[in-house]
């Protein structure tokens, strides 16, 4: 029924009814009773609706539908309309604020940085991320005026100019990043940071390493290249000079072919399908092994020994006897004739432990922090002469991360060096 209809046909016959009721009053008590009935009628049902209109304003200053009163008369039907329209308005304020804290959940996990402004530039909001990379606080600078916050000449200009279908690559707080401004109704903006620093850092390895791997292979073809060269230009080379040759050219290619299966085992074990089979291994046969193997390397110029009294492990057998083999070998190779290495394993507080203490030519403290690094040298004309491949060391490092192992480097320029590999204790058996 229409709601005009629902309040004016029972006001009517509330009227009606009062009216025939004064009318009765007057004909059976008189013209003045009937008035007075009448007026005292209408009396009461003004102030009714005062009453009512007086709720009706002291629920309108705090609106809750639990504190509707109820109502007499057409003022049933208000209020029960007024209750229905507040409980959907409660419903759907509470919805928004759901979904308003999901959106403010799902932009605080980001990994971009969002900045919320107005047209002027002044900060709204914005997200951890953008307050990382930004140097931003939320509370400290709400209302005030980004360019004010971020003080770099380009993203200054780059604002000023407007020009924002371009990402901008900005340098800011020892970071990289891709910033971009996008407009955002009438009246807001949204600044958008993307933190490429990591990937940048990434993509650096990548062309070290293809040019260091480059580097490294063209050297030994050369060689190669050059012998083949001389002996298809020399045919009656005499046999000495040939055999010296061939003998240059087996080393080269040993020496490319080294570095392949260095590369090969590197990239094995930085991939993630690449799944790490767990096997008891006899630690203290694979020292013993791994000291053979140190010795027969020396050809008796060191003085190699070892102190085993560490327990088996649980892990990859290869890929331990790969790290801990190059640590030893290393060691051999970067000692001088006369020194001597201690190798050890034993059962640390923390867990198990193999160690190679050397006393070589150590290595400078600028340096330390990038040994594990892919081809990284420390003396370039030295390595050469150790034959090294450039990664041994980053096998270590990748080795010892499947297996949740650390590795600690002790050096002092002179007097030798000590590389410490530190394993968890749950790998014990």
């Amino acid at each position: 029924m229409n709601q005009r209809l629902l309040f004016w046909v029972p006001a009517v016959l509330r009227m009606a009814v009062l009216l025939v009721a004064a009318g009765v009053f007057w004909s059976m008590f008189g013209f003045e009773a009937g008035l007075v009935l009448l007026s005292l009628a209408l009396v009461v049902m003004l102030f009714i609706q005062l009453r009512y209109l007086d709720q009706l304003s002291t629920w309108l200053d705090d609106p809750q539908s639990a504190r509707l009163p109820d109502g007499w008369g057409a003022w049933t039907n208000i209020f029960a309309r007024l209750y229905r329209m507040r409980r959907d308005d409660e419903r759907n304020q509470a919805e928004l604020t759901e979904w308003l804290a999901r959106f403010r959940q799902a932009m605080h996990l980001l990994p971009d940085g969002v900045v919320i402004m107005d047209d002027v530039l002044f900060l709204e909001w914005c997200n951890p991320a953008a307050e990382q990379h930004l140097g931003l606080q939320h509370q400290r600078d709400k209302g005030m005026r980004v360019t004010n916050l971020v003080r770099s000449p380009d993203f200054i200009d780059y604002i000023i100019l407007g020009r924002y279908d371009t990402p901008l690559t900005l340098s800011l707080r020892e970071r990289k990043l891709i910033v971009q401004i996008i407009p955002f109704e009438n009246r807001r903006q949204i600044l958008v940071t993307h933190d490429v620093t990591e990937s940048e850092r990434i993509e650096e390895m990548r062309r070290d390493f293809i040019a260091n791997a480059s580097h490294e292979l063209r050297t030994p073809l050369t060689v190669i290249v050059g012998f083949l060269e001389i002996a298809l230009g020399t045919p009656d080379l005499d046999p000495a000079t040939r055999a010296a040759h061939l003998k240059l050219m087996a080393e080269q290619g040993h020496r490319m072919q080294n570095l392949i299966e260095d590369m090969l085992t590197l990239s094995r074990l930085e991939s993630l399908d690449y799944p790490l089979k767990v096997e008891r291994v006899p630690m203290p046969a694979m020292i013993e092994q791994i000291l053979a193997e140190a010795r027969a390397l020396s050809n008796g110029k060191h003085t190699i020994t070892a102190e085993i009294d560490g327990p088996d492990v649980q892990g990859s057998g290869d890929e331990l006897r790969s790290a801990l083999g190059n640590l030893a070998s290393n060691a051999v190779r970067y000692t001088p004739e006369g020194g001597s290495i201690v190798l050890r394993w034993t059962m640390g507080q923390g867990g198990p432990q193999f160690s190679v203490q050397d006393s070589g030519i150590g290595i400078d403290a600028k340096h330390i922090a990038r040994l594990t690094e892919r081809f990284y040298r420390v003396d370039k004309s030295r390595s050469r002469e150790t034959q090294g491949t450039g990664l041994g060391l980053a096998i270590v490092k990748h080795v010892l991360l499947r297996h949740g192992g650390s590795l600690q480097i002790q050096s002092e320029v002179g007097k030798g060096s000590t590389f410490i590999v530190k394993l968890p204790a749950s790998m014990v058996v």
